[in-house]
């Protein structure tokens, strides 16, 4: 009798070892290992949100800088591995770690109850605030949300902007783009009145372009309008170590640091 309750023993604790290791659906949770066996971590990306990840000349190369690639380079640290930017519209980026082209995600992305669905995110690390770019010389008629009825607004394909302005703009005609300079232009050549972006980006924008104004108008913030790490779904162990790391780079005040760097750097682009 003693053996058998020992060989029972033995396979429960087998057995509660196995789950233990297990991820979602009872497969190995590999995230992190899978990253340190290739030696690199590929971070998804659209180089397109100033000051959170534009692009620009360092040392007369062609970089990737800003905010994210800041986190992004601390959170391979933490790996001790390699990091890998694969620069994407937007509207890809998310797409790629279900295809598995990329480790993470990390392009100023917004961790929606649907996105959560599908993907793992990382704690919150910056609270987004969204604003209305407008022509400078029709600033004033632009006091509410009423104003943009029956007006063409341009936001970003795939982005929480884009719900945003379908939410809270009632009556405007909402043109979904897959580039800001693309919206940019087109506002500034009349195609449309007004470009829903994160505040740090539209001023970047405005800061650039003398022709342009943020409208002094409230557009509300949701729980989910804050910007977060995305993951495969089922990556427990990776989401452990980027938590740390945000963490850490929160408490420290890096964050805010590396966002007010990034934007003075896209700003001083203007004379350059």
């Amino acid at each position: 009798m003693k053996i058998k309750t020992v060989f029972r023993s033995l396979a429960f604790i087998t057995a509660a070892l196995f789950l233990t290791a297990c991820g979602s659906g009872g497969q190995e949770d590999t995230s992190v290992k899978d990253i340190e066996d290739k030696g690199t971590l590929v971070v998804a990306m659209n180089p397109e949100f100033a000051p959170f990840e534009f692009k620009t000349l360092v040392d007369g190369k062609d970089r990737i800088v800003g905010a994210d690639v800041e986190i992004a380079q601390a959170i391979g640290e933490e790996l001790g591995v390699k990091v890998k930017f694969s620069s994407m519209s937007f509207n890809n980026v998310l797409a790629s770690l279900q295809s598995g082209k990329a480790d993470i995600a990390i392009s100023g992305i917004s961790a929606t109850e649907e996105r959560r669905k599908v993907y793992d995110f990382s704690e919150t690390y910056y609270e987004s605030v969204n604003v209305v770019i407008v022509r400078k010389a029709d600033l004033d008629k632009y006091k509410d949300t009423d104003a943009f009825s029956g007006l063409s607004v341009a936001t970003q394909k795939g982005s929480i902007q884009e719900s945003v302005a379908q939410e809270q703009l009632d009556g405007a005609n909402i043109v979904s783009l897959t580039q800001n300079g693309e919206m940019i232009n087109e506002l500034k050549n009349s195609q449309v009145d007004g470009v829903v972006l994160e505040k740090p980006i539209a001023e970047g924008y405005v800061a650039k372009n003398d022709d342009l104004a943020i409208a002094d108008i409230s557009l509300k913030s949701g729980d989910s309008d804050a910007y977060a790490v995305a993951m495969p779904k089922g990556s427990t162990a990776l989401k452990e170590k980027v938590d740390k790391v945000i963490k850490n780079l929160k408490e420290s005040g890096k964050i805010d640091q590396f966002v007010q760097e990034a934007y003075d750097l896209s700003v001083s682009e203007k004379e350059q």
